[in-house]
């Protein structure tokens, strides 16, 4: 999944955008509030993480521009804003939490799971396709009942790809759901990533699951 978080202290960015990462999510950063807003209008996100206090633009303001447009993207404040007004003013702008610095990550998170879990109550947290499963709470992948380790990159991969299976994925698609809008399409990182996953998905099973469209990108589809 993917998350916007713009924050202009550098150091809680990379602190949240490194634990997020580490839960393997997508992370783009935004140091104002401006680049803030491009970004949220411009692409699609799961979640976005906002500062209230930002230059340029503030996060209320990028919040009420959301909502008054029709983008329900649900949105956490993450502000040292503690007063009773401002946290009470900040839901009714239409924000789905609401935060206070200091914070624990571990919170944070829990909040994030929990609101992305809204809705969503009848849907099985196990993603399947041949026998291949994925659990996104556990974040454990088998195929059958052979476990299999992937590292947090690969994870996100192939569960976007779990996501959409039949669904040929361009380069494109995939550089932007699994790394961020700065990546280098013009690098062969995807292809590499690709292979390794294939290696564990695919090398010792039957049948391939992963196969490439030449040109275009890859689709997760069962050739028996």
């Amino acid at each position: 999944m993917k998350i916007l978080l713009v924050e202009d202290d550098n150091n809680v960015a990379r602190f949240v955008e490194k634990g997020l990462k580490e839960n393997y999510f997508s992370v783009d950063v935004a140091e104002n509030g401006e680049d803030g807003l491009h970004l949220a209008t411009q692409e699609i996100y799961d979640l976005i993480i906002l500062d209230i206090m930002l230059p340029i633009l503030s996060g209320e303001k990028i919040l009420l521009h959301l909502r008054e447009r029709g983008n329900t993207t649900p949105v956490i404040f993450l502000t040292a804003r503690d007063a009773e007004k401002s946290i009470v003013n900040g839901l009714n702008l239409g924000a789905d939490d609401y935060i206070v610095k200091p914070f624990s990550f571990y919170e944070l998170l829990a909040r994030i799971m929990a609101i992305l879990r809204r809705g969503k109550e009848v849907v099985s947290p196990i993603l399947r396709y041949a026998d291949l499963t994925l659990n996104q709470i556990s974040r454990e992948v088998r195929r059958g009942d052979v476990f299999i380790e992937l590292t947090p990159k690969e994870y996100a991969l192939i569960e976007y790809f779990m996501r959409n299976p039949g669904q040929i994925l361009t380069r494109t698609m995939i550089s932007e759901h699994v790394w961020n809008y700065n990546f280098d399409t013009m690098t062969n990182i995807i292809d590499v990533h690709i292979n390794h996953l294939r290696s564990k998905i695919d090398k010792d099973f039957s049948p391939k699951l992963i196969h490439t469209v030449k040109g275009v990108g890859y689709v997760l589809k069962r050739k028996d």
